[in-house]
């Protein structure tokens, strides 16, 4: 898992669940991204779109620029 920067989107794995997020920022030496929520849960109802979150590095599935959803 490389940086990631402000502005992109993570796929991550949610207990069951796989939720895109917006990085708002990273800390690459804790291996950590810092999110908010990008899509309504459908198990998780609990979470909320916009909520934010700090998630490891391991629970990354894919990453994407913003610009790349457009193509």
């Amino acid at each position: 898992m490389g940086r990631c920067k402000t502005g992109e989107f993570v796929k991550v794995e949610v207990r069951d669940e796989w939720l895109w997020v917006l990085v708002d920022s990273s800390d690459h030496e804790r291996r950590l991204v810092f999110v908010k929520l990008d899509n309504e849960p459908i198990v998780h109802t609990y979470m909320r779109l916009g909520m934010e979150a700090a998630v490891s590095y391991g629970n990354i599935r894919h990453h994407r620029t913003a610009s790349s959803f457009k193509q």
